[in-house]
This record gives C-alpha cells, sequence and structure tokens, in this order.
C-alpha cells in the first residue's frame, strides 16, 4: 500500500490517459483538483509594505481590546495560542513538553519591550514581519498540498488491483472473531487516506455528511453481524462507492502534507563545522544567564536547545511528530542526559552534538515517513474551488474570506520561528496551481 500521495499521483498520471486522448484532460481536472500553498503570497505580502501596514494594523486592533494603543501580555494571548494550534500543541498549561513553546512565543513579542509598557504598533508589526517571513521559509521547503477530493481517485482505487490486498490487510488488523461489520467498515475507512482519495474519515464532518449516509445505504441487519474477511471485502466496496458518490455531490477540501526524516539534514548539519559551532553559540547565548556558567545537565533543557536547532537539522519542532519525538528522547537516554548535574559551556556542547549524532543514525537507519490531512473546509463546487487571492492591497481586506478557505495548517515539519496566526498567514498565501 503507497504511502505517499504525491508519489502515488505522480506515477498515476504517468500511466497515461487511455484511449481517445482522454489523459490530458484528466491531468488538466486533477490540476484543477490541487493548489500548492508554499509561502509566495505571504512574501509578497510582508514585501508590500502599504498592504501588510494594513493587515498588521487589522490585527493589532483585534488584539488590542483597551484600545490605549499597546498589546499587554493579557492581550498577546490571543495571539500566542494561535501559534500553539497551527504547530498542533495542546492548549497552554496542558502539557509541561509544550509550555516552553509558548513561552519562546510570547518572548518574540515582549523581547526588550517590559511586560507593563506593552507592545506598540511598530514593535507589533516588526515581529509579526519577522514572523510571517519564518513561516513562508518554512513553507518554501515544505508547501502544503490543498486537494479537492471529490470521489474520482477513490473509484479508481475501489476498481484497480491495489483495492483487494490493501483492503484484505485491514482487515487483519480491524477484523476479530465478534465485532460488527459496521465496527469494522468504520474502522476501516479510517485506515484510508488521499492516496487512496478518502478524505481524512475521523474528521465529524466527514463522519456526519459523507461516512455515515454511505453506511445508510448498506443493510442494517448485516452492519450488526459478525464481519467474516469476504463479506467485509464486498461490504467495504460497496461503502466506499456510496462515500465516492457522496464526495461527487459534495467536494470535500483537504490540506495535505508528507515528508520523511531520514537523518540526511542532520548530518549536513554536522558535517558543516561552520555552520554547527555557530549555531551552537547562539544556543549557548539562549541559556539563562543564572545557568550560563553551569548549565544543567537534564532532558529538558537539552531538548528545549535541540528545538532551537531543529529547523537546521530538518528536524520537526518538539510534540509535533511523536515517531520523531521518541528517536530524541532515546538518543538522550544515550547519552546519559537525566542525571541533573551541572556541566561547562564545552561540555553542553558536546553533549547536543553526541545526541544529534545519535538521532542521525537511528534516521538514517530507520527512516520515518509522517503525512497529515486535515479537512478545511465543507463542501465546494469544482467553479468554488479557492481561486488565487486578489493582488495587494486588497489583499489584506479580504484575509477574512480566505482565512475561512484555508485554516490552519498541520505542524509543519520544520520552523524557525514560532507562527504567529498561521491559520490567517496561510489564508493569505498565493496557491500556486500544482
Amino acid at each position: 500500500m503507497e504511502r505517499s500521495w504525491f508519489g502515488w499521483r505522480k506515477a498515476k498520471q504517468g500511466g497515461g490517459g487511455g484511449a481517445g486522448g482522454g489523459g490530458g484532460e484528466r491531468e488538466e481536472e486533477e490540476d484543477r483538483a490541487k493548489v500548492v500553498v508554499d509561502g509566495s503570497g505571504i512574501r509578497e505580502l510582508v514585501e508590500d509594505r502599504e498592504a501588510f501596514g494594513m493587515f498588521a494594523e487589522s490585527k493589532f486592533r483585534q488584539l488590542d481590546a483597551d484600545g490605549d494603543g499597546r498589546l499587554a501580555g493579557r492581550e498577546l494571548q490571543p495571539a500566542v495560542a494561535d501559534i500553539g494550534a497551527s504547530l498542533g500543541l495542546p492548549a497552554q498549561g496542558s502539557s509541561p513538553n509544550a509550555d516552553h513553546i509558548y513561552s519562546e512565543a510570547m518572548s518574540e513579542f515582549a523581547h526588550g519591550h517590559g511586560n507593563q509598557e506593552g507592545v506598540s504598533r511598530a514593535e507589533f508589526q516588526e515581529v509579526l514581519s519577522d514572523i510571517l517571513l519564518g513561516m513562508a521559509a518554512g513553507l518554501k521547503k515544505d508547501p502544503i498540498v490543498i486537494l479537492r477530493i471529490d470521489g474520482e481517485d477513490l473509484r479508481d482505487f475501489v476498481s484497480s488491483p491495489r483495492y483487494e490486498p490493501a483492503a484484505a490487510a485491514i482487515f487483519s488488523q480491524v477484523g476479530s472473531g465478534d465485532a460488527p461489520l459496521r465496527q469494522c467498515l468504520l474502522a476501516a475507512v479510517q485506515q484510508l487516506g488521499v492516496d487512496h482519495g478518502m478524505p481524512p474519515a475521523a474528521d465529524p464532518w466527514v463522519v456526519e455528511n459523507v461516512v455515515e449516509p454511505a453506511l445508510q445505504q448498506l443493510s442494517t441487519d448485516e452492519l450488526e453481524q459478525p464481519a467474516s474477511r469476504d463479506v467485509f471485502l464486498e461490504q467495504l466496496k460497496k461503502l466506499l462507492g456510496s462515500v465516492a458518490e457522496q464526495l461527487q455531490e459534495r467536494h470535500v477540501i483537504v490540506a495535505h502534507t508528507e515528508n520523511t526524516f531520514d537523518g540526511t539534514g542532520v548530518r549536513r548539519l554536522l558535517g558543516n563545522k561552520f555552520e554547527l559551532d555557530k549555531l551552537l553559540d547562539s544556543v549557548w547565548r539562549d541559556v539563562p544567564a543564572e545557568l550560563r556558567k553551569k548549565a544543567p545537565k537534564d532532558k529538558e533543557h537539552l531538548r528545549v536547545a535541540l528545538d532551537k536547532m531543529a529547523d537546521a537539522a530538518s528536524l520537526p519542532p518538539h510534540g509535533s511528530v511523536a515517531q520523531v519525538d521518541a528517536v530524541v528522547d532515546e538518543a538522550l537516554k544515550v547519552a546519559d542526559a537525566g542525571d541533573g548535574k551541572a556541566v561547562e559551556e564545552a561540555e553542553f556542547k558536546k553533549l547536543l552534538t553526541e545526541v544529534l549524532g545519535a538521532v542521525m543514525l537511528r534516521l538514517s537507519g530507520e527512516p520515518i515517513f509522517f503525512s497529515t490531512s486535515t479537512v478545511v473546509h465543507e463542501p465546494l463546487s469544482r467553479s468554488n474551488f479557492p481561486p488565487p487571492p486578489p493582488k495587494s492591497p486588497a489583499l489584506a481586506s479580504h484575509a477574512a474570506t480566505y482565512l475561512r478557505l484555508l485554516p490552519p495548517p498541520p505542524p509543519p515539519p520544520r520552523a524557525t520561528k514560532p507562527k504567529l496566526m498561521a491559520a490567517t498567514a496561510t489564508a493569505l498565501d498565493h496557491p500556486t496551481t500544482s
């Protein structure tokens, strides 16, 4: 079963258009069903001083609850919450491992501006510009693909030789002697992804408006009976056919991103002594002054330091990819980083380098494939599929419209800065046709 939507779609397009020259028409349809958010529109917005000034002023007014012209800490909290949401983090205060990211996001605004004074319009605009440009750089490296799921790919999957082995593999995971067919089918559709033409079946809207209506086309009595392998394969095919019909009438827009973490980024960083030393110096300077002479050798301090090196090493932020987190945690154990002892600067840097080396070896031997698919809009007709946003300066005034079309993306694998208001920024981005 192919894991990569990108690779599968490319192979599918390369298979030829069939008789009658229909390949060109099909390729044109597929182009209209996919756009790529690559950060170019964000850069265009920030570089247009007039348009960006309008946008920043609009966001500032939304946050400035008391209208005093400065943003206090409490007024910045919604922006910080947006940062966490854009990274896929739990709410602030519910996870100690994620709270340091919220703290760093707040410090981006508060740095050098005292909490009592608050943040002025000019300061807010400056920080917002830095954060949006950081996000644009991340999107340039790892674009987000916006897909229109319309049932066509799902029908192709069901009628292809891929269906039976894929369905049999799924049954081996979800089937059991006494499990009713309904339970098995609901679990099965959640195993399918955009590479099969299926929107995220765990999404409440998809369940209510696509999956449940399709289930109603099957026999109620049979749905409550235990499922054999043959019955499961037959009924799943019927269910997916009904789902495809629902999707044909109610297209679903999905944001999809994928990446493979294989250690090459870590290897590149470790092989560039100048860049590595510069980054280690920067990380050491970020150690609190009271700990500068002897930084504690514990996992939390090292994890925060590693998170600041993540972008340069092509690793995801801590908390966004559980499998990579497990690799980092194991590397910290191997480096004996849990004894809480104090270390000097040289040893601190050496320890970080050793942990990165352990992560590189593990990922090079066992690469981690990671993908996310998120429903970003209710059904759209073909004519309403998100068009390119208008050019600036009108771009800022259309933020709300595109926010409804393109909400927060899945956590990007690389991030140089916390992603302030990523939902709005992504909404403003210029989707380029694939």
